[in-house]
């Protein structure tokens, strides 16, 4: 919309100054530019110091416009009254951020002559000498028509056009030949618009709520503003927001909402071009920090500044997307539905369908019947033919919220409404979003409301926490529905025997609605759920169903990623936690709904693949009786003849298999799959002594990723040099499993992805894998790991190296947990360290969680015995923080290793 501009302001641009320095033979461009960077010096002063955006914006504009009309008058003399200058764009509208584009049209004439062209050439020229970088077309009123019909942005463009100096006819015929009744009826505008900010939405994932949003682009960002005002501009003839107001679109509390939300977020946008000293509308965590001690943010107890500044934004957007939908369905009716005259489908005596869409049928059916507030989501399941709620629903609906109080939570109708609603057949994650823009979920379910718009500064949590939990739902969701079963077809399989899928969806609800209280929040969440499902009714049996899935909603994950779940004494031990079959059904579908619900890049084959490992041998153990815990004798041996019958059928003798097998130990056989021993077994009866190491390379193994194998002697550095090639390679290892054999030789296994989360699958990449690995390990000498610039997200984070050690007396091993922050290469690092400490490392469980890596590595000493002097924790903890920390240089280290 049109925004008024400043008045004159001498401070800002003051003419006489710039002719005094014209007249004085001060060069033009010089002249020029130190009017623009004095003016916007002090806008930028005026901002720093308080000014708030709504104030300053207008204000560049007309800086700009004093600077391009003087510019204009000098370098267009004689012929300014052939041309028109025109601002276009956001610049039409009078709004110029620091980094802006500033588009302009130039409007010549059909005949336009050479000596007007050259004119317009150098015009151009000037201005970016003087340090404007404008965005600019020159164009003819036909070309205006022509380019208009074609491309509704450039239709939108010169829709916003504004007179800054030249020939005003010219400039009114163009407006009269791009208007409504020639180029783009408002219908046709209408439709074109509403599918743009549908694809623009898709493209940003329907979901304003990623971590590091785009402030103009994103849902509920400056575009959805924009789109309200270019609709009620071309169809309504609204000049300002405002006029909606009159025009009855908007009540004045909404249109106050509108304008607030806009001015907080011209605020963030104006701070964000001055940090960055460029356009740059991209929220990232580079600016986060800085944008919330400069808006006065601070920590406190259970949530970081950057933390409340972002919640803010995210409930802002959250509020001017409501405002969005619910204007852009006013305009529906206005511009699409205006003939629409069929009489409304009675429903209920509550409610009925209107244009396809839902509405109350009087105006006072929330203060007669509150529980219908509920009642409108449920009719929205019933009847998928509907498109939506109307908007003056919409409105009674967000007016009416204020019904939902703890009498209304009681009520035996209201209860049951929300009950009936999870378990609809249909709708239930557009309806729980729905309730959830209309604010009536967090009336409803009050701790909901405080997750909120709730970030965490991290990189591992990739939505704020309620768009995480909808996303929860949704995933469970998909599970149920056969369309989706080729997604996860496991995971349809266990949905369809479940007993009561309500139960699931209400444990994705309160996973983790007590994050942000301090204290354990799945601790808290599950007396949430407990006291939530009992006073919905449900039995005791199912309330502490849920309650026990938010309470251990982290256990199965936790578990398959930390833990080295070939041992059977970590699957007894979860099995007893996890206690029966339904449970584990319920726990593994809540755990894979809500990692793939957590980064889109988390989920991948490897993680799929550990999940079902874990759930496979727990469902056995459950099978087995907890009383009888699963014997390593007992699985040494099934696994042994698996394969063996696998090797016969490969054409190896059992003498052969006999011969490699003697000098195996148990944990060998307990730590791989039949297929797996098979497959290593064949191939080492076959290599010769002298053709070690022996690499081996599946491009899609069975745990859900490349493995590549290596079996060589054991000596130093066997595991520095390998991390140190797969780094090399961008491979990222995502499991490692370190098996010593009792005749010297070691097993190594590694399960590696590509950057994308793929696995290897070329056979090029293959054999690059494999020739890399075959080289590497022949080499002598261990060189220190090469520096990789880290990427900029994870500069942003700074996580100081933890190193902590117990001890693993069963497998007389020593447990070496690493906290630090994420970066490339940091095995390869680690792996330096081990080497020069002298450390064997048995297994290690990788997990990187956004920018925090938290790996776990079963280490020994070089006599393959636990860690137990004082000096061999000192020397590993020493090198690794000296190497993670980056405080030396590995160069200089190089030597003796």
């Amino acid at each position: 919309m049109a925004i008024v501009h400043a008045d004159v302001d001498a401070l800002l641009f003051d003419p006489t100054d710039l002719d005094a320095r014209l007249a004085a033979g001060t060069a033009p461009v010089k002249a020029f530019r130190h009017c623009l960077e004095a003016g916007d010096a002090m806008l930028e002063g005026r901002f720093r110091e308080g000014t708030p955006a709504r104030l300053v914006v207008p204000q560049r504009s007309w800086l700009i416009d004093q600077v391009l009309g003087r510019a204009w008058q000098r370098l267009m003399d004689g012929e300014t009254g052939n041309a028109a200058l025109v601002a276009v764009g956001g610049y039409g509208r009078g709004e110029l951020h620091p980094g802006s584009d500033i588009d302009i049209m130039v409007l010549i004439p059909a005949d336009c002559g050479k000596d007007l062209s050259s004119r317009i050439e150098r015009f151009i020229t000037s201005l970016w000498d003087i340090g404007l970088e404008v965005g600019h077309s020159v164009r003819t009123v036909e070309d205006c028509v022509r380019e208009s019909t074609a491309d509704i942005t450039v239709a939108t463009n010169i829709m916003e056009s504004r007179l800054l100096a030249g020939a005003e006819t010219l400039f009114d015929d163009m407006r009269e030949a791009t208007a409504p009744a020639h180029v783009w009826a408002s219908r046709d505008f209408f439709a074109a618009k509403l599918a743009e900010q549908e694809a623009r939405h898709l493209k940003y994932h329907d979901t304003a709520h990623n971590l590091e949003p785009n402030i103009k682009e994103s849902p509920g960002g400056l575009r959805d503003i924009q789109m309200v005002g270019w609709v009620a501009k071309r169809h309504f003839g609204a000049e300002t927001l405002r006029d909606l107001v009159g025009q009855g679109f908007l009540n004045e509390s909404e249109y106050e909402e509108l304008i607030s939300g806009q001015n907080f977020l011209w605020d963030i946008r104006f701070a964000l071009h001055l940090l960055a000293g460029r356009r740059e509308d991209r929220l990232l965590f580079d600016h986060q920090t800085a944008l919330a001690k400069q808006f006065g943010y601070a920590d406190q107890d259970h949530t970081l500044g950057v933390e409340q500044l972002m919640q803010r934004y995210f409930r802002t957007v959250a509020d001017l997307g409501r405002l969005n939908e619910m204007l852009l369905q006013l305009f529906q009716e206005a511009i699409l539905y205006v003939d629409d005259v069929e009489p409304p489908q009675l429903l209920n005596k509550r409610f009925q369908a209107r244009k396809g869409f839902l509405e109350v049928t009087h105006g006072n059916v929330f203060k007669r019947y509150p529980f219908a507030l509920l009642e409108a989501f449920l009719l929205m399941q019933q009847h998928p033919e509907l498109k939506g709620v109307r908007a003056s629903t919409i409105r009674l609906i967000r007016d009416s919220r204020h019904l939902i109080d703890d009498k209304f939570r009681r009520d035996l109708r209201c209860r049951s409404l929300f009950m009936e609603i999870m378990r609809q057949p249909r709708g239930l994650t557009h309806e729980l979003r729905r309730m959830h823009r209309y604010g009536v979920l967090a009336r409803y379910i009050p701790a909901f409301g405080a997750i909120s718009g709730r970030m965490q500064y991290d990189l591992f949590h990739a939505y704020t926490v309620d768009s995480h939990t909808l996303f929860v739902v949704r995933n469970l969701r998909r599970f149920a529905i056969d369309e989706h079963a080729d997604e996860l077809p496991f995971c349809n399989t266990i949905m369809q025997r479940l007993p009561k899928t309500e139960l699931l969806y209400l444990a994705g609800i309160f996973h983790d609605i007590a994050k942000g209280r301090g204290g354990d929040h799945s601790e808290l969440g599950a007396d949430d759920a407990y006291e939530f499902c009992i006073h919905h009714g449900l039995s005791q049996y199912d309330a502490r169903l849920v309650a026990w899935l938010v309470r251990h909603h982290l256990l199965m994950s936790m578990t398959a990623q930390r833990k080295d779940i070939s041992d059977p004494e970590v699957v007894s031990r979860f099995a007893r936690q996890v206690g029966d079959r339904v449970r584990l059904d319920y726990l593994y579908l809540l755990t894979v709904a809500d990692i793939r619900a957590t980064n889109p890049g988390l989920w991948n084959s490897w993680r799929d693949s550990l999940l079902m490992e874990l759930y496979t041998a727990t469902t056995r153990a459950l099978r087995r009786g907890l009383e009888h815990p699963i014997d390593n004798e007992e699985l040494v041996r099934e696994t042994q003849q698996q394969a063996r019958r696998r090797l016969k059928v490969m054409g190896l003798h059992h003498m052969s298999v006999k011969s490699i097998w003697r000098h195996f130990t148990d944990d060998y056989f307990l730590r791989y799959s039949a297929e797996e021993i098979a497959w290593h077994t064949e191939a080492i009866a076959r290599t010769r002594p002298e053709e070690l190491p022996l690499v081996l390379v599946d491009a899609q193994s069975a745990r859900g990723g490349t493995e590549v194998f290596v079996y060589t002697e054991d000596r130093d550095h066997v595991f520095a040099q390998t991390v140190q090639a797969l780094d090399q390679l961008n491979l990222n290892i995502q499991d490692a499993r370190i098996i010593t054999t009792e005749h010297g030789h070691t097993l190594d296994s590694y399960l590696v992805l590509e950057d994308d989360g793929e696995p290897a699958r070329e056979t090029w990449r293959i054999d690059e894998i494999a020739g890399r690995l075959q080289a590497a390990l022949q080499q002598t000498r261990l060189c220190p790991p090469a520096r990789r610039p880290v990427p900029r997200q994870l500069r942003s984070f700074t996580i100081k190296t933890e190193i902590n050690f117990s001890p693993d007396e069963t497998n007389e091993r020593t447990v070496m947990e690493l906290i630090t922050g994420d970066r490339p290469g940091l095995l390869a690092r680690v792996g330096y360290g081990f080497a020069q400490c002298g450390f064997r490392l048995q297994n290690a469980k990788i997990a990187t969680i956004g920018a925090r890596v938290e790996d776990v590595f079963f280490v020994t000493d070089e006599d393959n015995r636990p860690l137990s002097r004082p000096e061999q924790f000192d020397c590993i903890r020493d090198a690794l923080i000296d190497l993670l920390d980056e405080r030396s240089n590995l160069a200089e280290r190089a030597t003796g290793l």
